[in-house]
């Protein structure tokens, strides 16, 4: 068990499950875009170390870059999403995946969806180390999903409670 500010959290994915539910997203995006250079777009500050995993298991040519949206304070979502800091590139005519840590009621996709399709990208595809089937509210598919997870609030490899908890390698759930 572990102390994150007011909260207490227990052990709830180990770090061998995570990487192997990324290497396995790896190979599937790698299979489905072999023949193109997609452009990887990590969603901060939470899918940082999956990105970094990512990036070691993805073995064609690819890019990355990153976007930074907010819409958490505390354990619960605020339904807002607040666009911190935008990619510079040209992205119309090119394949885009968007990497993300967790995916719970959808509203950060949402916004993401609106944003690449004023770009004109070829392809918009959605990779996500965690899904919260239970809190998805949104029609978006999410073509790439390393594991399911209760609708509980985690912490761990990127993810926080009020700003810690991001650099532990295993997840934890709230107790």
């Amino acid at each position: 068990m572990i102390q994150l500010h007011d909260k207490q959290f227990v052990p709830f994915i180990s770090a061998q499950e995570i990487d192997f539910a990324i290497a396995t997203m790896a190979s599937q995006v790698e299979a489905d875009f072999a023949d193109e250079t997609p452009v990887f777009v990590g969603i901060l500050n939470g899918a940082f170390m999956v990105v970094s995993d990512f990036m070691k298991h993805y073995k064609k040519p690819c890019e990355v870059s990153f976007i930074k949206l907010a819409s958490y304070e505390g354990t619960t979502s605020t339904n807002e999403v607040k666009q911190l800091i935008g990619l510079n590139q040209d992205l119309a005519g090119r394949t885009v995946i968007i990497i993300e840590d967790i995916v719970d009621t959808g509203n950060t996709l949402a916004e993401l969806k609106d944003l690449f399709k004023k770009q004109n990208v070829k392809h918009f595809k959605i990779a996500t180390l965690f899904l919260k089937p239970d809190a998805y509210k949104k029609d978006i598919k999410i073509d790439y999903v390393g594991i399911r997870i209760p609708n509980k609030f985690i912490v761990g490899f990127g993810l926080d409670y009020d700003g810690l908890g991001r650099n532990l390698s295993e997840v934890y759930q709230l107790k």
